[in-house]
């Protein structure tokens, strides 16, 4: 089975978020499962050229938009073994940013991801490797899907490949004013509510759901609640017309990068056998954001975006009472100037207890899950979370709300002490999340059970291989779709 992969962004080239994180350790779970899997992404000026070998293969590529042609480079290059191909465009991806800066979107970006989605076809062409199956990522490879069934359907290179399209977060649709519908090149019979149109506007997570012979995304019950009103950001009703080609499959985790037993960013490694050692990377994380250490005060950390999403009102309103309970408070993460400022101006004023760094720093996330003693993520939608495994294996326990992904995969411990792997509420208000702190912090003054607790969510495994074959069954799926309709 030959599987190309086209994501926005695939680590360990470049990665501002958890798609990046999927997008490069699922490549390495099929391969060892035997599949010809590649990858595909934008040569973003961020990728170190230094680290990651780049292959010039004279592989030239041109794609139409609106009246005029866009010329690019499809550079080759790899990483664990995994073939990639990056599309070099600096008009468009020679920037400092990904998708915005902290002011907002690139005001371009409708062009920038049209080009993507064509420079993905126009190099399946160029460089001879053709897919069973192409699998887009999100709203950034959304029309792949579109110009496969429109521009490209006579293409004889092109024609037999199915898709299958996994929805990341469909908070983000890639949304653009019905003035951009020439650069797609694919006519106004497509600008209709059966399609691409939406409230106006042209949306292009809506074509990857219309046009893609199979959709999935990140968890089972993120996939049921994109289909209700509340969660489903306008698209509800398209994603339930679809309902009998969507699925849910739980993100894994690449514990080759996270495993606190060899992990070389920590200062110390430990096991569930040995946690001892977990103490050493917690003075080392504290020493770092320059708060005094106690063994008996815990510390609570959340590394994220910092977006409404993921809960970051409710974290500022409780700021006063999670420290009246006794805990120390890390963040570490960017995202909207409101957040920046706010917690900036936090960490001021409650000097000694809460430490705040607004960056993406890798080294630093590995210290935090080492180094803290809970992981709190209140999220308002949250499609799987991978920090609460990563949490898991670090022996963090989570203290989450019960949606989506992170329904899926934490157990609440209240509830089933035999079980439970972490703390879970529902509502979304401040005092359902002080109560599950609370909960948390009567278990961590017990030594003993906390010390159980942490074993048992060291123990849990959401390793990639089962993910991997579940993405077998949908390519295959996709596949069979592709041929009944064609």
């Amino acid at each position: 089975m030959k599987i190309l992969i086209a994501s926005p962004e695939v680590y360990p080239f470049i990665k501002t978020g958890g798609l990046a994180d999927v997008s490069g350790a699922l490549p390495k779970a099929l391969k060892k499962l035997g599949v010809d899997v590649r990858v595909i992404l934008p040569k973003h000026k961020g990728i170190d050229e230094q680290r990651f070998t780049l292959r010039y293969k004279n592989y030239r590529i041109s794609c139409p938009i609106s009246l005029g042609y866009v010329d690019a480079e499809i550079v080759e290059s790899e990483y664990d073994g995994i073939t990639a191909y990056l599309v070099e465009q600096d008009d468009y991806y020679n920037r400092d940013y990904l998708y915005s800066t902290p002011d907002g979107d690139y005001q371009d970006n409708a062009v920038r991801f049209i080009f993507f989605s064509k420079s993905i076809l126009e190099a399946i062409k160029v460089t001879g490797y053709i897919p069973d199956v192409l699998h887009c990522n999100d709203w950034e490879t959304a029309l792949a899907p579109v110009f496969l069934r429109t521009l490209y359907r006579d293409d004889p290179d092109l024609k037999d490949i199915a898709t299958l399209f996994t929805i990341h977060n469909i908070g983000y649709q890639g949304i653009f004013w019905h003035h951009d519908m020439h650069l797609l090149n694919i006519g106004w019979e497509y600008f209709t509510p059966d399609y691409l149109e939406f409230y106006g506007n042209i949306n292009f997570l809506k074509g990857g759901i219309v046009f893609s012979d199979i959709i999935n995304t990140v968890s089972k019950q993120y996939s049921q609640e994109i289909q209700t009103p509340e969660f489903g950001y306008g698209l509800d009703g398209v994603l339930r017309s679809r309902k009998s080609d969507l699925f849910g499959i739980v993100n894994g985790i690449d514990y080759e990068d996270w495993n606190p037993e060899k992990d070389n960013f920590l200062p110390a490694n430990y096991s569930p056998e040995k946690l001892e050692n977990k103490a050493i990377c917690k003075k080392a994380l504290l020493k770092e954001f320059g708060l005094p250490y106690s063994s008996n005060k815990p510390v609570i950390a959340t590394i994220s975006r910092l977006a409404d999403q993921k809960g970051f009102d409710l974290i500022a309103l409780a700021m006063e009472e999670i420290f009246s309970l006794g805990a120390q408070y890390i963040v570490l993460g960017t995202g909207e100037r409101k957040y920046h400022e706010l917690f900036t101006d936090l960490a001021k004023r409650f000097n000694g207890l809460l430490g705040v760094k607004i960056a993406y720093d890798n080294r630093l996330a590995h210290l935090i899950e080492a180094g803290a003693d809970m992981f709190l993520m209140p999220s308002r939608y949250e499609p799987c979370g991978l920090n609460q495994l990563y949490s898991l294996k670090y022996g963090t326990v989570p203290i989450v709300r019960g949606v989506g992904g992170l329904e899926d995969t934490i157990i609440d411990y209240t509830m089933n002490p035999g079980q439970g792997t972490g703390f879970k509420f529902y509502e979304y208000n401040k005092e359902e999340m002080l109560d599950a702190i609370e909960r948390a912090m009567a278990v961590y003054e017990n030594k003993s059970e906390w010390q159980s607790l942490i074993k048992r969510c060291m123990n849990e495994d959401f390793s990639w291989e089962k993910s991997a074959r579940e993405y077998i069954e949908l390519y295959n799926k996709a596949i069979a779709k592709h041929r009944s309709m064609t």
